[in-house]
Formats: C-alpha cells, sequence, structure tokens
C-alpha cells in the first residue's frame, strides 16, 4: 500500500500542475475585454438576437471578458415581430437590450474605451434605426452622437472594432475610405448587398465582397467585418462567419 504512495503523488503533483497552468493559461485568455454594443431586442427594430447570442458565444470560447452596453433612448419604433407591422408602442433601447444581456447592461454613455480592448456591434434593424438612421437616410443618415464618439475613440486608441450584418454602415458613415463587408454582390442568396454595398462606394469606401462564412479585415483601421443574416442562409453558416469575425477581433486585441 505505501508503495503506492510516490505514484499518487507524483500523480497528484501532476494534475495539480496542469490544474494551475491551465488557470494560469485560461487567466492569460481572459485577458481581453470586449464591449458589445446592442440596439434593442429582435432583428426588425433592435438588436438580431441570433447574432448577438453567437458574438457572446465565440467571445466566451476566445476567453474574453464581455461588458455589453446600450444607449440609454427611445427606439424609432416598435415593430409587432409576429405581423412584422409597427405598433404603437413606445420603447426605450437600453430597458430593451437588457433582455438580451440577461440585465447585466450599461448605459452606452458610462463606456470607456481605456477599459476595453475592443468593441463589437451585432447588426439586426435597430443599428439602422436606433444606431443611425440608415433605415430611413441611407447614405445621408446620422450616427448617433454617442455612437459616433465611441467608434471614434476605439480608432484613435487603435483597438479594433468588430461589425456584422448591417451595422458595418456605422463604420462606412463615421470612417470614410473603410474597407468593409455586408456579403456577396450580385448573388441571390444576398438581395440586399448589392445595393448596400453601392451606398457604401458612394460613402467614399471600399465594399469588399465576402461569403457569409468569412469576415474581412481592413488592417489599417482595425475593422472587423462579416455579413450574417445580410445573407439568407442557415443559421450555423451566419455562426461561422460571427465566429471568423470575433477571432480577427481579438488578434486584432
Amino acid at each position: 500500500m505505501l508503495s503506492l504512495l510516490p505514484v499518487c503523488g507524483r500523480n497528484f503533483l501532476t494534475r495539480t500542475a496542469v490544474h494551475a497552468w491551465n488557470h494560469k493559461s485560461y487567466s492569460a485568455k481572459m485577458s481581453k475585454k470586449v464591449a458589445v454594443v446592442l440596439a434593442g431586442c429582435g432583428v426588425y427594430d433592435g438588436s438580431e438576437i441570433h447574432e448577438a447570442s453567437a458574438i457572446l458565444v465565440h467571445l466566451s470560447r476566445g476567453g474574453a471578458s464581455v461588458k455589453m452596453f446600450a444607449p440609454n433612448m427611445e427606439q424609432m419604433h416598435v415593430v409587432d415581430h409576429l405581423k412584422g407591422e409597427p405598433s404603437q408602442e413606445k420603447r426605450n433601447v437600453l430597458v430593451e437590450s437588457a433582455r438580451l444581456a440577461r440585465g447585466d447592461i450599461q448605459d452606452l454613455s458610462k463606456l470607456s474605451v481605456k477599459d476595453h480592448d475592443a468593441i463589437i456591434f451585432p447588426g439586426g434593424f435597430g443599428a439602422a434605426k436606433n444606431l443611425c438612421t440608415w433605415a430611413v437616410q441611407g447614405k445621408d443618415c446620422s450616427v448617433n452622437a454617442e455612437v459616433k464618439a465611441v467608434l471614434e475613440a476605439f480608432r484613435g486608441e487603435g483597438k479594433p472594432i468588430g461589425l456584422c450584418c448591417i451595422s458595418p454602415v456605422l463604420a462606412a458613415k463615421v470612417f470614410p475610405g473603410c474597407e468593409v463587408t455586408v456579403g456577396l454582390e450580385n448573388h441571390d442568396k444576398y438581395p440586399n448587398t448589392t445595393e448596400t454595398a453601392a451606398t457604401i462606394n458612394q460613402l467614399g469606401c471600399k465594399h469588399v465582397s465576402a461569403a457569409v462564412g468569412q469576415s474581412h479585415v481592413d488592417q489599417k483601421n482595425k475593422l472587423v467585418t462579416t455579413c450574417a443574416f445580410m445573407c439568407d442562409a442557415p443559421i450555423h453558416e451566419v455562426f461561422d462567419g460571427i465566429g471568423s469575425m470575433v477571432q480577427g477581433v481579438l488578434k486584432l486585441a
């Protein structure tokens, strides 16, 4: 019995050492602090729920710590997602975003660029209705002042910005000359990409065609974009493309 103790001891020490190494490795991965900015809850008037969830899953898998933010403002309007029609309700972007964040969310005005290594914006119509007015004004849209200030602050500090679905138009409006993707142009599975890409180009930016499972990196501006549900694709392909975007952001962070 006693003869087994040295073996058990070595095994114990080995397991302890491995546990300690894994903890150290995990802690090192946890060093990336990423802000995620939401625009409400629901594809037609807020953040696209599947995209937001995919971003959080990939950030978790990448070992990042996450804090979520949203502007404390009234939504442009509220859409009945069952009927697909506007309703007469009024809802607050921050309050609605709290549904996605499980209540753990802060006012966008409290976001400090110095406390984060990167920032990511999911898509959904909320990005084009609440974070800016692209949905109604196109290239002549205005970007919410807090959103614009945050974008400029992160680029000013040389910190990466991730955007998916329609949210790359935020970068196109704020950063003239930048490169983004909202999918493949002139392709049946990307019904809104060609028109959106043309408008992005009109703003003096460069649209880069990329498939749903891919992302594009603008190295100069540290922008990482993917088309997500701008493509009529199975959800797992959208998930993979968002994963590519998140990985690109974390590499630059």
